[in-house]
Order: structure tokens, then C-alpha cells, then sequence
């Protein structure tokens, strides 16, 4: 194709929004060329019939340095989740909590048989070490699964079994705890620092807002590319399998979630916060009842979001697993969509090394993505900054 601009970002995710938004702010000539007729790539939200559907369960972190320099996060309305989970454990739902967040959850937590004292004692000193130390000094320690990084701390199996490898699960889309322990310490720094929430608009409305930031003309919706454009530097920021295919790089590997939106007669628990099952005894990673955080996703409505990564994720075995962790009769329950998502999130198991990997391929050509960095909408978004600043170095000689 004829050169459009000095650079070209191809693709209009996170990544290449945020790489497109830094070089324009330093007065370069840039086209964003994005096949799809919609900003976001995998950070996208569907209209359907009066309701919000995030396509897979999402969730922003308020902690997340990057994003908060390019975000206007009371612009995007943000409703936070309580910093915990409800967890199924035989007769009951078990409250666990932050408890200088939540203090009402604080006994509940105390007593619950989801962990013993010398493990909340063992969780709680792990989370105290993400926050305290840089995190040039958490990436720069003995790197390992993550399992094996919370044997190494001193959490036994159980809280491992009944708590952390559920939550987990539904965090990084593995539910072997083979990710890295450096991507571990630096997710569980954001949780621990931050709130997780939603935009009331869904989840779209953050690449939106980046998106508006844009100059006009910049932002070409419509534009699928076979071959790499011409162009004084180009930055590929599609998905990871397309970018290596236009980049001739190995294909990373992926972790898969299928996501169920169900309408429910009544809400079947009250809090705004996800829900585990802590005896494993049937598909669903996390479920959540996305009304209680944000009724703006079905207004009037109970709108219930629950995901599956490894086992049946057919809805009837979904519809059956909700009712043993919610106690509810889930018959009634109306299905409204399904989102089976291959190539959710990009697989992270050590050895990682540098969780940055090179954003230049080589002289003009150079790529932004999670993929590069860590594997979340932060990662995403310092991906397209290095890559800008890289392009900026490049052309300025």
C-alpha cells in the first residue's frame, strides 16, 4: 500500500492506542490502521438487548500505574468490586476479605476453613512483600511456577486448593499455577494496592477513552492488511498470532476462557464480588453478579457472568455447577450469550527472564502487545509506550 503517514500502527487495541497516542503527543505523522470497525481488540463489550456484555469477564485495576497516566478514571465511571470473594466450602458461602477494607468480613475470614492461621499468617506476609519491595527486587528473585512460589512462602495445600488455585485460575487463565512467580508478585501488588472495577459503560469504554484522545484522521477503521505498510517506521499491535505471522516470531502460547452470561429471577447473593468454588467440584473458575457492581450492565435486571478454563464449559453443566455454588435452584435461569475465547490471554510460565521483551524487530519495524510484556491491560498499555518511545529514538536519529 501507498505510505499514509511517517509511522503506521497497525492495530487499534490497547496497545496500538497507547503507542499511537504517545507519538502523536510528540508531534509525529501517525496512521492507526485497525481492521475491525471498532476500537479495543480483545477489550471489547457487546449491546445486547438493553445489556452490557464484556466479551469474556474483565476487570480493571485501579493500581495500574500505566493506565492511570492515560486514563481519566472518573470520566470512566469505575465500580469497584469488594477486595475479596465469597467461597463455596461445604454448607456455605465463606466471606474472605481485605479486612482494613472490608472489616465486617474480618471474622467470617478468621474462622473460615479455607485456609489455617499459619497460612492466612503465610499469605498475608507474601502479599506484604509485593507491596513493600521495588519491583526490579520482585522480578530480580528466583523465578518458578507459581505453585511452587507459594510452597516456597510457606502456603500450605489447602489454602492453595480451596482459595488461591481458583482465584488464580480465573487470573491468569491457568489453572495448573504454572505461570511465573515474577508475574505473580507483580499482580498480586496491583491487587493489593489497587481496587478492581468495572466502567459502568463496560469495559470498551477504555479503549474509547483512548481512542478519543486521538487527533483527527488518525484512527482508520476498516483497514485489514496482508502484508506489513509502507512507511518511514510501522509498529505491529495486532493480536499475538497475527503479529507473528506479519513478523515472521514464534506464535505465543495462550490461555482459553469461555464466559456465560446468564439472567437470573433474583440476585442468588448480595455482594459485589466474585464467587469461587473452594471443593473444585465442577467447571466454573469464578462467577460473579455483574449487577451488584454495576446494575448499568442490565439495568433493572440480575445479569450473572461466570467463566470456565479447563473442563465441561457446555452451558448445562455451567447451569449446574452455579447451582451448588450459589445453593440456588438455577433452572429458571435464562441463558443470554456464550464467548469461547481460544486466545484470551497470552500464556506467561517461566522462564520469562525480562517480563519486556524487545519491542524492535528490526531498522523501521517494531511491535507492541501484552505479549511483550506482561501479560494484562497495564502490559499492554507499557508495551505501546516503549514501542512509541523506541519509534521516537529511531527517527530522531
Amino acid at each position: 500500500m501507498p505510505q499514509v503517514a511517517d509511522v503506521v500502527v497497525v492495530g487499534a487495541g490497547l496497545a496500538g492506542l497507547a503507542c499511537a497516542l504517545h507519538l502523536t503527543r510528540a508531534g509525529v505523522d501517525v496512521a492507526l490502521l485497525e481492521a475491525a470497525e471498532q476500537v479495543g481488540g480483545r477489550v471489547a463489550t457487546d449491546q445486547v438487548d438493553g445489556m452490557l456484555l464484556d466479551r469474556g469477564f474483565q476487570v480493571y485495576n485501579t493500581a495500574y500505574p500505566e493506565a492511570a497516566r492515560l486514563l481519566d478514571h472518573d470520566a470512566l465511571d469505575l465500580r469497584p468490586f469488594v477486595r475479596g470473594a465469597l467461597v463455596r466450602y461445604g454448607d456455605k458461602l465463606h466471606r474472605l476479605a481485605d479486612p482494613t477494607r472490608k472489616p465486617t468480613w474480618a471474622l467470617s475470614g478468621a474462622t473460615a476453613p479455607i485456609a489455617s492461621p499459619k497460612d492466612k499468617a503465610a499469605i498475608l506476609a507474601l502479599a506484604a512483600r509485593a507491596v513493600l519491595l521495588p519491583v526490579d527486587r520482585l522480578t530480580a528473585a528466583t523465578e518458578r511456577t507459581t505453585r511452587e512460589h507459594l510452597r516456597a512462602h510457606g502456603i500450605g495445600d489447602r489454602a492453595v486448593e480451596r482459595f488461591l488455585r481458583p482465584f488464580l485460575s480465573g487470573v491468569f487463565l491457568d489453572d495448573d499455577l504454572t505461570t511465573s512467580s515474577h508475574l505473580f508478585d507483580v499482580v498480586l501488588r496491583a491487587f493489593v494496592r489497587g481496587t478492581q472495577a468495572v466502567p459502568a459503560a463496560g469495559m470498551r469504554a477504555i479503549p474509547e477513552q483512548l481512542a478519543a484522545q486521538l487527533p483527527g484522521g488518525v484512527l482508520r477503521l476498516g483497514n485489514r492488511l496482508a502484508e506489513l505498510p509502507t512507511a518511514r517506521a510501522v509498529v505491529v499491535a495486532t493480536d499475538p498470532a497475527t503479529a507473528a505471522a506479519l513478523l515472521d516470531l514464534p506464535t505465543p502460547s495462550f490461555g482459553s476462557v469461555t464466559t456465560h452470561y446468564h439472567l437470573a429471577d433474583a440476585a442468588p447473593v448480595q455482594e459485589a464480588v466474585v464467587v469461587l468454588d473452594g471443593e473444585r467440584s465442577g467447571p466454573v473458575a469464578n462467577t460473579v453478579v455483574l449487577t451488584n457492581v454495576a446494575p448499568s450492565y442490565a439495568p433493572g435486571r440480575v445479569l450473572i457472568s461466570s467463566s470456565v478454563v479447563t473442563g465441561d464449559a457446555a452451558e448445562p453443566a455451567v447451569r449446574a455447577h452455579l447451582q451448588r455454588i450459589y445453593g440456588v435452584d438455577t433452572a429458571s435461569w435464562q441463558h443470554v450469550s456464550t464467548y469461547a475465547l481460544p486466545q484470551a490471554l497470552p500464556s506467561m510460565a517461566p522462564p520469562l527472564g525480562n517480563l519486556r521483551k524487545p519491542v524492535r524487530i528490526r531498522d523501521g519495524v517494531f511491535v507492541a502487545g501484552d505479549h511483550r510484556d506482561t501479560a494484562s491491560i497495564q502490559g499492554a498499555l507499557v508495551s505501546g509506550r516503549r514501542a512509541a518511545v523506541a519509534v521516537l529514538k529511531e527517527l530522531r536519529g
